[in-house]
């Protein structure tokens, strides 16, 4: 028994929209860098589903899925390190504390 398209679908929904909750609603740097990945979690989901469904066995969605998320990984690393400096900085990684391009 297959598990239907709309229902990976309705996953992906969920989970991108809980990421922007997150990036949204939080104000610690670190739950936004998260939620962010929640986000492109979900978008790896579709992929994967939409190869699944569409071209069945071929694995063109998983090798995109792959590549997202060895991108998704240096995007958390770049972030981590900003964070860090941030952190060195200013003491906090609250972002509504941080007003360097403020005028």
């Amino acid at each position: 028994m297959m598990i239907p398209l709309s229902y990976y679908l309705m996953f992906s929904a969920v989970l991108f929209c809980i990421g922007v909750y997150g990036v949204l609603a939080r104000r610690n740097s670190i739950m936004i860098l998260v939620s962010i990945e929640l986000m492109l979690n979900a978008v790896n989901i579709n992929l994967v589903a939409f190869s699944a469904y569409i071209r069945g066995s071929d694995l063109a969605g998983q090798m995109f899925s792959l590549f997202a998320i060895a991108v998704g990984a240096g995007e958390i690393g770049v972030g981590l390190a900003v964070i860090l400096n941030l952190y060195r900085l200013r003491n906090t990684i609250n972002i509504d504390q941080i007003d360097f391009l403020k005028w």
